[in-house]
């Protein structure tokens, strides 16, 4: 979806759906996520921008840029999720899908956003 925005995201989750074995508390939250991402997509790379120093959103590896709105769409808008938890989750996934520099880079981002938030950074809401 970041490299070909669908208008309608309905039959992008149904054919992914088709694959993939979730219940449907996990169908929903991943739901929900990938809808809020791209729904506030912008104002969360202005967001990663300001943490990256002489980088542009759109230059960041594609693992490296998603994971990361990804975690700072969570730790913006749902305050369920302690950052920490968010920030921990995003670099195991790109430690395994991303390249060997990924994991300290994308820790690096999220804490600089991190230490902006109007919020604690170990406990949930």
């Amino acid at each position: 979806m970041d490299l070909n925005n669908p208008k309608d995201m309905r039959p992008v989750f149904a054919h992914f759906w088709e694959d993939v074995d979730a219940d449907d508390k996990a169908r929903d939250y991943a739901e929900r996520m990938v809808r809020g991402v791209m729904s506030r997509r912008g104002e969360l790379d202005e967001t990663i921008d300001t943490a990256v120093e002489h980088w542009d959103v759109k230059r960041l590896a594609v693992i490296d840029r998603n994971v990361i709105r990804l975690a700072v769409y969570e730790m913006l808008h749902c305050t369920d999720v302690p950052p920490v938890v968010s920030i921990n989750e995003a670099v195991d996934i790109v430690k395994y899908f991303g390249t060997a520099e990924s994991g300290g880079f994308v820790n690096g981002v999220l804490d600089r956003i991190r230490k902006g938030l109007d919020r604690p950074s170990r406990t949930a809401d």
